[in-house]
């Protein structure tokens, strides 16, 4: 690509002062006057390249001699440097070393144009390719010196290495961090060594050493950022999984979006009967033999989170992520493999460029657009490119600065910015209308003539019409006076607008949705119709100034049907709505609205949306992890509202959320942690990492008897077993006992942070040991000895309650026998009946807040503490004589438990089971509805006497 020819002055002037630099030095070579003006280009076009030639001045001669040389035998070089290494930080040295100045040379020919788009792709692919290929070599050799040989059918077992994503397309861009899949051929013991371990154990150890050596940061820098979470199961899972585990994952729970990405994985290792064999495992899985419209839905799904993270984000300035980007060419070219594929062996590439050359071939793409689509993509790989070779930071977003934009107008040929901006945007606007043609929405509108209530929702919106014409228009809807409240609601609404960030484009399409809106309002049963429309326009009112919203309605008008349903149904979910827009998006497919994700799928869904979050961005994850929480709560309401789920399984439902962000917090805290510290090593575990923390959860109170509800609170308290105060691993060492503590800080800090879309969850920590005056994390031994020897009788009662919810099998199994030796001691019944009396007479007169007209459900008398009192009571009196009392943590199913070991009767345990589930069914009733206390009803009247009546009989 030929560059503009003049450098501008600014740019000139900084290549001669890095020249002068350059020329103080030392090392200095007279020679390199000749090519003094080369120099100078890519000292301005680049600090990355500068700085290279600072540290290494000899480099110069690599980059004047022999520029436009294509084929560099990286294999050849690496052997060459690594052969010397005798430890692994000399590896670590030669590996960075090595990375940096061969970048800076292909930086060198980009920037200079020496060469084209596509070498520069495959060079940074290939040398990605040996860096991570030989470092594992390396490190195999030494392992294999201690532990001995893991060998298989086919001799020597290897670390496969799956690159994923670019690496695997041989199209990796400059800056990239890598995408890593690990895993190896069969189990066994290893053998020739000192020492006998487990396979899992050794490629365990493999990997852990090969991450840290491309990952971990030096004086020579990094290598790679390294990213597993594409892994079987992500963070959560295994570092590196067998053959046959990873063949049952795919196949039992492998996901479309994980054939997706697998479509790119390519096996790094030189090519052997073990990668043969992974290629049969991993092919089935990822093509189908036939054409695979199956995979349609998911892929328009994708494509819609596509859609929705670019409104959502406003990713206008990046070039990869944003509206016609690097990421829907992708998109286009990867579906129609993902579809055809099977069929079509031709297909299964990794090459983007390839893929498209071939879907011309068959004829799958048209010619003309299948070039123009390769071109385009080209181009905008090019800008990314020179964006990350500026200062070697990872970046698709358009400059800031005016140094870099005319660092990229040069590069890029342009004598202006606005010129190059101009042709990003024909580039951008050609791949977007060729992603939108790609899986379309096959119901296509017909024309319908207008009907009587959609011309009287054009005329009311549209015309200035008085009281009495309002009146008459909306006389087969409305009284007279509800028609001239109606009408100044509308007119309200008219005249905020004057006052809003609303533009041309968003008023525009204000005005066709809102006569669909008012259609809407009118013909919605559910509610009156004034309450209606107040409650929607109060969302409409928060998004006027976010016009992809308001275009998100009028082109999905069955969303805009699901807004005032559900606006109608509950004042809750109307302030969710006006407070989050973005979960309009959730509106778009009633059939995903209504059918809550599957209890168990809850970790995978929000794992599958951290994906798009790179893992050191907090503030990204933070987010995420809420826009995740807000939009599956908003599904759960809609079931519920919808009648579709029962009461003990929307509160499962609840619960089980927030089961899974509380994992994913807890990791995402570790590894934040782990990144500035290191990890711990406990003298009596060994050293700690990702999978094996020594560290638990335990969830009380609602939490812990999976009975959550709407915008409940979380009861929790930590622990851990890791025994002496042994340094972490890290540059910044801290004691082990500390790391717990600081992640215990690192994870209420996630919880509890306000964004912009609010809390993740409230915490409360009160359970904990000596309460608000105790650690926030404690050891296992400390927690064992305030429950045997200090804990009141009141927090006995909390751990009926109390369920392990995150944590190592150890602490697991140690905090069960615990609980159960707690809940199964020997009380004497009149003692523990006047404590636990005591105690609710304290929180009733405390708490209670019901009027004769009003019905506090949690702390009248007749309520739901009063039931979960004589619950906990029974509990601690009777589980000495049957231990299965203490199996379960929720009241219904303890009371069941209570039946069968005549601790109660069938009668009394079935009115107190029914009051409760009638309880919590009315305290969601009223959580949607944004009230404190219900109403009294014959219902509820009876509930309250008879469970005062069994209060009386058994706690008196």
């Amino acid at each position: 690509m030929p560059s503009s020819s003049v450098l501008a002055t600014s740019l000139d002037a900084l290549g001669q002062k890095r020249w002068d630099e350059l020329s103080q030095l030392a090392e200095f070579n007279p020679a390199w006057h000749a090519h003094q003006s080369t120099i100078k280009h890519g000292f301005a076009l680049s600090d990355f390249i500068y700085q290279q030639i600072l540290k290494y001045p000899k480099l110069v001669d690599n980059l004047i001699k022999d520029h436009n040389s294509a084929n560099v035998d990286y294999c050849r070089l690496l052997t060459d440097e690594i052969s010397a290494v005798t430890s692994e930080v000399e590896l670590n040295r030669c590996l960075r070393q090595f990375r940096n100045k061969q970048m800076a040379i292909i930086a060198w020919r980009d920037l200079l144009n020496l060469q084209q788009i596509e070498q520069s792709l495959l060079q940074v692919s290939e040398l990605a390719n040996q860096l991570i290929v030989q470092a594992n070599d390396w490190l195999y050799k030494k392992l294999t010196e201690r532990y001995g040989v893991p060998q298989g059918e086919f001799g020597p077992q290897p670390l496969l290495i799956i690159g994923m994503g670019k690496l695997g397309g041989r199209e990796l861009n400059f800056s990239s961090d890598i995408d890593l899949i690990f895993t190896y051929p069969e189990q066994g013991e290893t053998s020739g060594g000192r020492q006998s371990i487990e396979h899992q154990q050794f490629f365990t150890k493999l990997a852990q050493s090969l991450i840290n050596s491309l990952h971990n940061i030096t004086a020579d820098g990094q290598v790679y950022r390294v990213d597993m979470r594409l892994r079987p199961l992500g963070d959560s899972g295994p570092l590196v999984m067998q053959f046959g585990a990873f063949e049952d994952y795919y196949q039992e729970q492998g996901r479309d979006w994980e054939r997706y990405a697998l479509l790119k994985g390519r096996i790094l290792n030189p090519p052997c009967a073990y990668s043969d064999e992974l290629q049969h495992i991993l092919k089935p899985f990822i093509y189908r033999r036939y054409l695979d419209f199956s995979a349609i839905e998911s892929l328009r799904n994708m494509k819609a989170l596509i859609q929705q993270e670019v409104r959502r984000r406003g990713l206008v300035d990046n070039i990869k992520l944003g509206q016609g980007g690097i990421r829907e060419a992708e998109f286009i070219v990867q579906s129609l493999q993902l579809i055809r594929g099977g069929r079509e062996l031709s297909l299964q590439l990794y090459s983007l460029l390839a893929a498209v050359k071939q879907l011309i071939s068959l004829e799958i793409l048209p010619e003309n657009e299948g070039n123009k689509l390769i071109v385009n993509y080209l181009w905008l790989r090019k800008v990314e490119h020179c964006l990350q070779q500026f200062a070697d930071k990872q970046t698709q977003v358009l400059p800031d600065n005016d140094q870099d934009k005319l660092r990229l107008q040069y590069v890029m040929g342009f004598s202006t910015y606005p010129e190059f901006l101009a042709e990003l945007q024909n580039c951008c606007d050609f791949i977007h209308s060729q992603f939108l043609l790609l899986i379309g929405d096959d119901s296509a509108k017909e024309d319908e003539p207008i009907s009587a209530t959609e011309q009287a929702a054009i005329d009311l919106w549209q015309l200035d019409l008085d009281e009495p014409e309002c009146q008459n228009l909306l006389a087969q809807w409305l009284a007279p006076e509800d028609a001239s409240k109606f009408r100044e609601q509308l007119i309200d609404f008219s005249k905020s607008l004057k006052t809003s960030r609303i533009g041309q484009r968003g008023y525009n399409t204000l005005n066709s949705l809102m006569p669909l809106l008012i259609v809407n309002v009118l013909n919605c049963t559910e509610l009156p119709a004034l309450e209606r429309l107040q409650r929607v326009l109060q969302v409409f009112k928060a998004i006027l100034g976010r016009t992809a919203y308001l275009e998100l309605l009028l082109a999905n008008q069955g969303a805009l049907k699901q807004l005032v349903n559900l606006c109608s149904a509950s004042p809750w979910v109307t302030e969710q709505l006006s407070r989050f827009p973005l979960l309009l998006d959730e509106l778009i497919n009633p059939a995903t609205l209504y059918n809550p994700t599957e209890l168990r799928e809850y970790p995978s869904e929000l794992r599958r949306a951290l994906l798009r979050v790179e893992a050191d961005d907090l503030e990204l994850q933070m987010e995420t992890l809420r826009q995740f929480k807000l939009s599956q709560q908003l599904k759960i309401a809609a079931a519920d509202i919808a009648g579709a789920l029962p009461i003990m399984k929307i509160s499962d439902h609840l619960t089980f959320l927030a089961e899974a962000i509380v994992a994913h917090v807890i990791d995402i805290a570790w590894q934040q942690l782990a990144e500035k510290h290191g990890e711990p090593h406990c003298e009596n575990a060994g050293p700690r990492d990702l999978q094996n923390k020594s560290f638990a959860v335990l969830g009380f109170g609602k939490l812990g008897g999976w009975e959550l509800g709407y915008g409940s609170d979380l009861d929790l308290v930590f622990i851990h077993n890791c025994e002496g105060n042994q340094l972490t691993s890290g540059v910044k060492p801290i004691e082990s006992s500390q790391f717990y503590f600081k992640l215990a800080q690192r994870i209420l800090h996630i919880f509890t942070t306000k964004t912009g879309l609010g809390m993740l969850y409230d915490i409360d920590m009160r359970l904990r040991p000596a309460g608000q005056s105790g650690l926030l994390v404690c050891h296992f031994n400390g927690f064992v000895t305030y429950q045997e020897t200090e804990a009141w009788t009141w927090e006995h009662q909390a751990l009926c309650r109390a369920r392990f919810i995150y944590g190592d099998k150890q602490l697991f199994s140690d905090f069960n026998t615990l609980r159960l030796s707690i809940l199964s001691r020997q009380r004497e019944p009149s003692e523990l009946r006047t404590q636990v009396v005591e105690m609710r007479e304290k929180m009733r007169q405390h708490l209670a807040k019901g009027t004769a007209e009003l019905f506090d459900l949690k702390q009248d008398s007749g309520g739901i503490a009063d039931i979960e009192f004589i619950v906990q009571y029974l509990t601690l009196a009777y589980c000495h004589e049957a231990h299965s009392i203490a199996t379960w943590t929720d009241n219904v199913r303890v009371l069941e438990s209570l039946v069968e070991t005549g601790s109660i009767s069938s009668d009394d345990a079935q009115q107190l089971k029914n009051a409760y589930l009638s309880y919590r069914n009315q305290n969601h009733r009223l959580s949607l509805q944004n009230r404190s206390y219900a109403s009294y009803t014959a219902e509820l009247q009876q509930h309250k006497s008879q469970v005062s009546d069994i209060w009386r009989r058994i706690m008196s």
